[in-house]
């Protein structure tokens, strides 16, 4: 038997809605990886990429960009030979720690459940193949 729920609104996602102008986007990989790496203090670049290894360096500067015009970060350059960039945490970045923490806690409290789930969904495709 079939639940009778309100269909959805078609202007549930309006382009006006202010979950469209988020920063930090739930399926944003490097964001949150970054403000965790400037939680410490101001890094430079090449700092940020050891642990972000995995990242190219134009999805890292694309990243870094992108928190800097949200005013996450801010992006310092000093007059120096060779030039020395270095990165850091804004009051307003600063405020996402905490989220991001939560969403941790909640990722390795659940890992168990998910890596289970996913298991019980290969065994329904290997079967159904």
């Amino acid at each position: 038997m079939r639940v009778l729920v309100e269909p959805l609104a078609p202007d549930m996602f309006d382009p006006a809605c202010p979950s469209s102008i988020m920063p930090i986007r739930i399926g944003d990989k490097w964001s949150a990886m970054i403000i965790q790496c400037l939680e410490q203090g101001p890094r430079r670049f090449s700092e940020i990429r050891i642990p972000l290894r995995h990242a190219t360096p134009k999805v890292l500067t694309q990243t870094l960009r992108a928190l800097e015009r949200d005013g996450m970060i801010t992006r310092t350059v000093y007059a120096e030979v060779p030039p020395r960039v270095e990165y850091e945490l804004t009051p307003l970045g600063r405020t996402l720690l905490d989220l991001i923490a939560a969403c941790r806690h909640w990722a390795e409290e659940n890992m168990p459940t998910i890596l289970a789930a996913r298991d019980a969904y290969e065994d329904t495709i290997t079967d159904a193949g």
